[in-house]
């Protein structure tokens, strides 16, 4: 019974750091007259946004979205901070969020989260949405691009996603009239020069 209990207590830690179900090993391995060893277990963070989080996502785009009509608000929630930029005159929207990983993560992560069901989520609010491209740099940053419709109108959409730290991941969206071309691709610029839109 001793030997089983850190087996329970590292899996107990595993599942509350929101790792996925792993199945139980059928086979115990043989007793061994070597000392044991200890078992690394993930040190987690807490999923609460701290004041930097939030310091961090309203200063993201400096002074980007300041200029015009654009209207910012944002909300701090468990696990993320959101920050939404509107323009009545431009009919476009600006969307970043600030997402805590409380255990880490790594790139096959990223692909679990970035799936149709987050999709789904992200683009509730339109009458229909398709993806166009995807792509990614060298160093981990990533661009989803995709065409929408709401309200009878057409809209173009870029989605980057930046591992800002171990446990932090910056999500950026805009969205513009498909006839604003020249106006996605300024703003484009200005946030990821290195990855404008996909070849």
């Amino acid at each position: 019974m001793k030997k089983l209990f850190p087996v329970v207590i590292v899996l107990f830690l595993i599942s509350a750091c929101g790792a996925k179900n792993t199945g139980t090993p059928v086979n115990e391995p043989p007793a061994s007259t070597e000392p044991a060893m200890e078992l690394a277990t993930p040190v987690c963070i807490s999923s609460e946004p701290t004041d930097k989080d939030v310091e961090r996502a309203l200063t993201y785009t400096e002074d980007l979205f300041s200029g015009g009509d654009w209207q910012r608000t944002y909300t701090v929630a468990d696990g993320r901070v959101s920050v939404t930029w509107f323009s009545d005159s431009l009919a476009s929207v600006a969307f970043l969020e600030a997402l805590i990983f409380p255990c880490t993560y790594e790139e096959p992560d990223l692909n679990n989260f970035f799936n149709d069901e987050n999709w789904q989520v992200i683009f509730a609010n339109y009458e229909s949405y398709a993806p166009v491209a995807e792509c990614r740099t060298d160093d981990g940053l990533r661009l989803y691009q995709f065409t929408a419709v709401e309200q009878g109108f057409d809209y173009d959409i870029k989605y980057w996603a930046e591992n800002d730290t171990d446990t932090r991941m910056i999500g950026m969206m805009i969205v513009f009239p498909a006839e604003s071309d020249e106006l996605m691709d300024e703003y484009s610029r200005d946030l990821f020069s290195d990855l404008m839109s996909c070849p």
